[in-house]
């Protein structure tokens, strides 16, 4: 099953995404009002059971971002054999991943303008999968990684990429313009290792394939990256990880294609859905 927010007539939910509609299943809920108070009280099996016996409540509705409250957002950079190969610096695996933080004010959600400001033309595509936690954890094994996740969903992980340069250390800037990313359309609860280690990334700009590769290649696996994270955090349920993106991002194409208004980006995971966005230009 898979559970979106949303809103209609003014109001905000979150539901059952079927192909029918919505169900929207917050009103049952009022202990939980958002989909980061399902996931902190470990509570997906109680929405599907009430899930399975409503019928579609909405079918005229906007797809919000998943977990618009979401509390903390890490993201993994170049991690990808072919993307570390990009950067044409002769750099081996790296032994540690690349890490930056993104805050929920610079995603929107799926079928919604992905915003491209006056101070940059540079707006870029990044198709990933990211994971929410669900159990709270520190100095988490491999083995047990996968034991902390809650659900999995689909990031179109946006970015000014002029704006990455601003400083010597850091990418910060670049990375949390207002609505130049995207996450959702749902969360997929997560109950089988093979919802990750068979999962592929297809990304497509204006129907044309930019991005295609498989989590199996990651140089740093989701387990890895559960565990070094949660070894200088502790790991709390509505945490999410960005787990990285694959080579063919438009910057690294020669020459480079950024996005412009009226182009349509689609992230395509196998295993958890298609999250959808057109571009625009920031109003003014």
């Amino acid at each position: 099953m898979r559970f979106s927010t949303y809103s209609s007539n003014g109001e905000t939910f979150y539901g059952a995404a079927t192909d029918a509609g919505m169900i929207a299943l917050s009103p049952d809920f009022p202990a939980w009002p958002t989909l980061l108070d399902v996931v902190q009280a470990g509570g997906f099996d109680q929405l599907e059971a009430t899930a399975a016996n409503k019928a579609v409540t909405h079918t005229d509705f906007q797809i919000e971002m998943v977990m618009p409250n979401a509390p903390r957002i890490l993201c993994v950079g170049v991690n990808f054999p072919d993307r570390n190969a990009e950067y044409k610096d002769g750099s081996e695996t790296p032994k540690y991943m690349s890490l930056f933080p993104r805050f929920a004010s610079g995603f929107t959600g799926h079928n919604r303008d992905l915003i491209r400001p006056p101070e940059s033309d540079k707006l870029d595509y990044e198709g990933e999968v990211a994971i929410v936690i669900g159990k709270t954890g520190r100095r988490i094994s491999q083995d047990d990684a996968y034991n902390h996740i809650a659900a999995i969903t689909i990031c179109n992980e946006g970015t000014i990429r002029d704006w990455v340069r601003h400083a010597k250390f850091n990418v910060t800037q670049g990375k949390n313009w207002d609505n130049s990313a995207a996450i959702g359309p749902w969360l997929v609860p997560f109950k089988d290792a093979s919802q990750l280690d068979d999962a592929r990334i297809i990304t497509r700009v204006n129907g044309e394939v930019r991005q295609d590769d498989v989590l199996a290649r990651m140089m740093h696996p989701i387990r890895r990256e559960i565990e070094y994270i949660s070894t200088f955090m502790t790991l709390q349920p509505g945490d999410i990880i960005v787990t990285g993106t694959p080579t063919g991002s438009g910057a690294r194409l020669d020459p480079p294609q950024y996005l412009k208004p009226g182009d349509v980006v689609e992230v395509e995971v196998n295993t958890i859905g298609t999250l959808s966005n057109t571009i625009a230009d920031e109003a003014t």
